[in-house]
């Protein structure tokens, strides 16, 4: 019974992987923007939920309704002020400026909130529990992960069903093509980043919930999100599900043979599957 709840526990934590792995995934998908930056980003928008749940006393899920238009807002600003100057067949000065944009966000949140662990307080939701025979299910982590299907699932249906989705496959297969045909690149690349860090402020706000943070934890994210990405399938939405959920499970499975193998257990899981299969397990057919 406790291999089956690890299995459980850690297909519910690769909810929040997905939610770490699905902008990346969008933002690779559409412009070819590795962006070094997005785990920063995923730390500030926890910092912003815990400021907004703060100042203004409300709780850190319902501050999501102020903390998502503010991270969509600046990754559109991000986007056409900076990042898409930066794009073109040369993959390096993106990487260098958005290595540089981690840099300076991690010691701007080190200067404002200091290096102290803060975490954000969201009540009994955190403790409270489905008892299922000898399973618990944690509320928290279930409604991470019916969060994290719930937005794959709408990012799925924009991408093929919208005309922004059109847009975005449009821009992504051929950018002067799509010029041509009356689409603005650049406003396509900013609405593209901005549902981007849409997602990351969900993420962020869970993140802060699940665990304690501080401004140095976005490398571990990142990594975490893009292993997740690219078990998945690069270029599959559902992929990063997928790819998150086996993240998960690999830690959660680790931590049961010895506590000190989780993070261990999931790097190796990785390199196995790339090993195997290098484009990962659903790669988009093109």
């Amino acid at each position: 019974m406790d291999w089956i709840n690890a299995i459980v526990q850690g297909t519910l934590l690769g909810g929040l992987y997905a939610l770490f792995a699905a902008g990346l995934s969008l933002i690779f998908g559409v412009m070819r923007l590795v962006n070094i930056a997005h785990g920063d980003l995923i730390v500030l928008a926890a910092y912003l939920g815990l400021s907004v749940s703060t100042v203004l006393g409300i709780h850190p899920l319902v501050a999501l309704a102020l903390v998502v238009p503010i991270m969509a807002a600046l990754g559109y600003g991000l986007q056409r002020g900076i990042l898409n100057r930066t794009l073109g067949d040369d993959l390096l000065p993106p990487l260098l400026v958005t290595f540089g944009l981690s840099v300076i966000l991690q010691n701007g949140l080190l200067e404002i909130y200091s290096a102290d662990p803060q975490k954000l307080q969201a009540g009994a939701i955190e403790t409270a529990s489905l008892q299922l025979g000898s399973l618990a299910l944690g509320y928290l982590p279930l409604l991470m992960f019916a969060c994290s299907v719930a937005i794959i699932a709408g990012l799925q249906w924009m991408f093929y069903r919208t005309a922004l989705g059109r847009a975005f496959r449009a821009t992504s297969d051929r950018q002067d093509v799509a010029q041509l045909m009356g689409l603005n690149r650049a406003h396509v690349f900013g609405l593209a980043m901005a549902l981007a860090l849409a997602v990351t402020a969900v993420a962020g706000v869970f993140l802060g919930i699940r665990t304690s943070f501080d401004p140095s934890i976005g490398g571990g994210r990142l990594i975490f999100g893009f292993e997740a990405v690219i078990i998945g399938g690069l270029g599959n939405i559902w992929g990063t599900l997928a790819g998150g959920v086996v993240l998960g499970i690999s830690q959660s499975i680790g931590a049961e043979i010895n506590p000190g193998w989780q993070v261990l257990a999931g790097h190796v899981v990785f390199l196995a599957i790339i090993a195997l299969r290098p484009r990962g397990l659903f790669p988009r057919m093109d």
